[in-house]
């Protein structure tokens, strides 16, 4: 199927490239001629594993197109994605100029009719303005467009497999063609007919994902109920976490043991630094101001928000406790993005920690397996070690602060031999307390024995 994809940041590239990858004709357009130029120069403006191999593939393979002229794109296709961008406001409503933009264009320059398709996180009833807007500004065409949602359920690390690989495809319609049509779409990933670049023979079977067919409106706010929900789990460890720390408990036991019962699961029920990134944090307030708008009381939600702020905060105290004194002190600080796998630092809990460091007079050196160039562009007032060792260099106090895997494996006996004062505070519990016990090192985590 021929499709455009209207936007080149990361939900458009992943859905761009992930569509490609299954067979289909994809062009991918944005407005922005830097980017599309860097695109076509086979360079990404994000780090997300497997993405560039399978942009590349695509691309030399003719299925993948990039261009800045967007009208073009959408007149080659027969159905249109749209991954714009859709900014926050500060009294939580959606910025929605993009969407009103592209659907302006889509209605006033196709000279054919098509599915039109949300993939970017929108607010309840976008969908049916949308589709007013497009029967509005194509009068003179006499062209008609179908609108249909289909949220994006995909976490940045692992987003090829999560868009390959789903558990479940979110489909939002009004009539059975449309329903047809991105059934259609997604056929490959259904039956599994393409040669996967993320699994080994080796893996087992992968189960067919499941369909689920709803209204627009329920499937526009199904994308926000599930990452606040997430949004909820996590701070709900972060809290058991704090009481562990009162009560001599270790919330990495109790969480394990939550995690066992089916109905809770494990997945964000970890104790830390809390939820960063631009999703979660943008969705909890969106459907607080849904409920708002529609009379409802939603207090929960607000104050797993309330506790989401304070995390810093608390992290913040564990490392005056330690230091006794912040100011003039070498603090190190191994991570930046606000998740493992990937190069945002948007809202990264990191990046906030560094603001009050910074403010309390300390000397901060940082590193990050991807994210430096793009702390590097906002935070040029500390210092970016060239490896982790580098950043321990004459610390007197070393922070954890995002959960890269490497971090792991590091020579910790090194590490402590490079530092002034062997002193961890460990914001992701990535180390074991024993460990960094019997390498000498004064330890600090979450919710467990220090």
């Amino acid at each position: 199927m021929r499709i455009s994809v209207i936007g080149c940041g990361y939900v458009g590239l992943v859905t761009g490239g992930c569509l490609a990858e299954i067979g289909h004709d994809v062009v991918c357009a944005d407005r922005d001629e830097r980017i599309v130029q860097a695109l076509n120069a086979g360079q990404l403006p994000i780090y997300e594993p497997h993405l560039g191999a399978i942009v590349e593939r695509a691309r030399r393979a003719g299925r993948l197109m990039f261009t800045a002229n967007s009208a073009e794109a959408v007149n080659s296709c027969e159905a249109t994605f749209l991954c714009v961008g859709v900014p926050q406001l500060e009294n939580g409503d959606a910025d929605l100029s993009g969407i009103d933009r592209v659907a302006r264009l889509i209605a006033t320059e196709s000279r054919s009719s098509k599915l039109v398709i949300e993939r970017s996180t929108v607010p309840v009833q976008t969908g049916q303005q949308l589709k007013s807007l497009l029967a509005t500004y194509c009068r003179k065409s006499r062209l008609s467009f179908r609108v249909a949602a289909n949220p994006l359920f995909l976490r940045e690390g692992t987003a090829i497999g999560d868009f390959l690989h789903p558990d479940r495809i979110l489909i939002g319609v009004e009539d059975l063609i449309s329903e047809q049509q991105l059934r259609e779409i997604y056929r490959p990933v259904i039956e599994h007919q393409f040669n996967c670049p993320v699994h080994s023979p080796a893996c087992p079977p992968v189960e067919p994902p499941q369909v689920l067919v709803t209204s627009i409106q329920s499937a526009e706010l199904i994308k926000h109920a599930s990452n606040s929900f997430l949004a909820l789990k996590i701070s709900y460890a972060n809290i058991i976490g704090d009481l562990c720390e009162r009560l001599d408990g270790n919330v990495a036991e109790v969480t394990r043991a939550m995690g066992l019962d089916p109905r809770i699961g494990s997945q964000f029920l970890q104790a830390g630094l809390g939820f960063g990134g631009f999703r979660l944090p943008r969705d909890i307030r969106a459907l607080c101001r849904l409920a708002e708008r529609a009379g409802i009381d939603f207090g929960l939600l607000k104050e797993a928000e309330r506790i989401n702020r304070q995390r810093i905060d608390h992290f913040l105290e564990k490392i005056r406790r330690a230091l006794w004194v912040i100011k003039d002190k070498r603090i190190g600080l191994l991570g930046l993005a606000y998740k493992p796998n990937t190069d945002d630092i948007r809202f990264s809990p990191a990046i906030e920690l560094i603001k009050r460091l910074l403010a309390e007079g300390a000397q901060v050196q940082a590193y990050d397996p991807e994210a430096m160039g793009k702390a590097r562009a906002i935070y040029s007032q500390i210092g970016y070690g060239a490896d982790p060792y580098e950043v321990a260099q004459a610390a007197d106090a070393l922070l954890i602060t995002t959960e890269w895997q490497q971090f792991r494996l590091l020579d910790w006996a090194r590490i402590r031999n490079l530092m002034a004062r062997p002193l961890v505070l460990d914001g992701s519990n990535l180390l074991a307390p024993e460990e960094m016990k019997s390498l000498d090192f004064e330890y600090h985590c979450i919710g467990r024995p220090d």
